[in-house]
């Protein structure tokens, strides 16, 4: 079971303030499935050299707040 649980519509936001964050990030870095929350989480932490639990709390607050510009 997921941590998180992302719809497609709020990934379209969260992805963006992620490549603003992480300018390195590439297309197949921010692909994202629904239901492979996981997956995400384990290639972001990887991507941006940060453990699991910074990735899952770095979604949630973006999740948060989806109108704000920050991560």
């Amino acid at each position: 079971m997921a941590a998180i649980k992302i719809s497609p519509d709020e990934w379209e936001i969260l992805k963006k303030k992620f490549r603003r964050k992480y300018n390195h990030l590439s297309d197949d870095d921010l692909a994202y499935e629904q239901g492979k929350e996981e997956e995400l989480i384990g290639r972001l932490a990887n991507r941006v050299k940060r453990n699991r639990e910074y990735i899952l709390f770095t979604l949630k607050k973006g999740l948060a707040d989806l109108e704000s510009n920050r991560l």
